[in-house]
C-alpha cells in the first residue's frame, strides 16, 4: 500500500469526515479493496473512530475488505431479472469460473458478485462486467462474457453510460429547487435536503447523477436505520408512494417534472432508488396525501 497515495486522497477531501464515503470509494478504486492500514490511516487523519469507519465499510455492499480480482462481474438477482432466469445465469458463471458469488478466481482475474438491482430492469437478465452492461443474458452467452472480460473488453465510464445521467430535482410540496450549485459531487451540483432520525436532524447531499450512489452527510447516522427526509425550504417531510425494491423500506419522492419523480430509499446505507414515470401528477398525489 502506498501511504502517500492514501494521504493524498484524504487531503484532497480536506480530511473531512463528512466525505468519508467518497474517500473510501477512491481508496477502493485505487486498490480494488479497503486495506486495513488505509482504514487506520483514515481514522488517524480525520479523527473518525475506526469502529465507525469499519461500520460504513462493512455495511455498504460496494465496499470490500478483501482484495478483488482484476475484473468484476456482477449478476443481477432483482425481481425482474430473477423471474427471467437470473439464478441459472449465476449457476453458469459458477460452473465456468469454478467459484461462488463473493469469491475470486485463483489467478485473481475475476471476482463474481450478485446484486439486488442494476437499475436496468427492462434489460434483464442483466450482467455488468467492469462497468459494461450485457442485457438479456442467456446461459449460452456466459462464456463469451467471461472471454471478453479477461480480454479487457470495452468498459463504459460513468460519464459515457446512458444509464447514468443528471437530474434537476425540487421539493414535491413547495416546488423549490433542491439543487446546491455551491457543493459539487461527481462534477455536478449536489441535491441537498435534511434527514432526521431519533430527533437528530442533519443535512444530506447526494449526487444528482441517477445511477450513482455518492452521499455525504453532515454527521454519520447509524446504518440500516430508517430516517425521514425533509425539504430545507418548507421543512415538510417528503411524501412516500413506493417501497424500496432492495430492502422494502419506504422511499422518499423528489419531484423531477410532471409525471416523473426520483424515489430514494430512506433506510440509511441502502442504495435503492427508482425513476418513477407514473402517469399521475406528483403534486396532485402529494396534495391527496396531505388531505388524508
Amino acid at each position: 500500500m502506498d501511504t502517500k497515495n492514501i494521504l493524498d486522497i484524504i487531503k484532497k477531501h480536506n480530511k473531512n469526515k463528512v466525505s468519508l464515503i467518497s474517500i473510501l470509494e477512491e481508496i477502493q478504486g485505487a486498490y480494488t479493496y479497503l486495506p486495513e492500514k488505509a482504514l487506520r490511516l483514515l481514522a488517524k487523519e480525520t479523527g473518525c473512530s475506526l469502529t465507525d469507519i469499519y461500520g460504513v465499510a462493512t455495511f455498504y455492499k460496494t465496499f470490500s475488505l478483501k482484495p478483488k480480482g482484476k475484473h468484476c462481474v456482477s449478476v443481477c438477482l432483482g425481481t425482474a431479472c430473477h423471474v427471467r432466469g437470473a439464478q441459472n445465469i449465476v449457476e453458469e458463471f459458477k460452473r465456468e469460473l469454478s467459484i461462488s458469488p463473493g469469491e475470486t478466481t485463483p489467478d485473481n482475474e475475476i471476482t463474481l458478485e450478485t446484486v439486488n438491482c442494476l437499475g436496468a430492469c427492462a434489460l434483464g437478465p442483466t450482467v455488468v462486467s467492469d462497468g459494461q452492461y450485457f442485457p438479456h443474458v442467456s446461459k449460452s452467452s456466459v462464456k463469451e462474457i467471461i472471454t471478453r472480460t479477461k480480454g479487457g473488453g470495452r468498459s463504459i465510464a460513468a460519464e459515457a453510460d446512458i444509464r447514468i445521467f443528471p437530474l434537476q430535482v425540487s421539493c414535491p410540496l413547495c416546488g423549490k429547487s433542491l439543487m446546491d450549485h455551491d457543493y459539487i459531487i461527481n462534477g455536478h451540483p449536489s441535491v441537498k435536503f435534511n434527514v432526521s432520525m431519533n430527533g437528530k436532524k442533519v443535512w444530506l447531499r447526494m449526487s444528482c447523477l441517477y445511477g450513482k450512489h455518492t452521499v455525504e452527510l453532515e454527521n454519520q447516522l447509524p446504518p440500516n436505520e430508517l430516517s425521514r427526509f425533509h425539504c430545507p425550504h418548507c421543512h415538510n417531510e417528503f411524501p412516500s408512494f413506493s417501497t424500496c425494491p432492495e430492502c422494502g423500506a419506504s422511499m422518499a419522492a423528489l419531484f423531477v417534472r410532471e409525471k416523473c419523480s426520483w424515489e430514494v430509499c430512506m433506510r440509511q446505507g441502502c442504495q435503492g432508488h427508482i425513476l418513477n414515470l407514473d402517469q399521475i401528477n406528483l403534486h396532485k398525489k402529494s396534495d391527496k396525501g396531505k388531505n388524508k
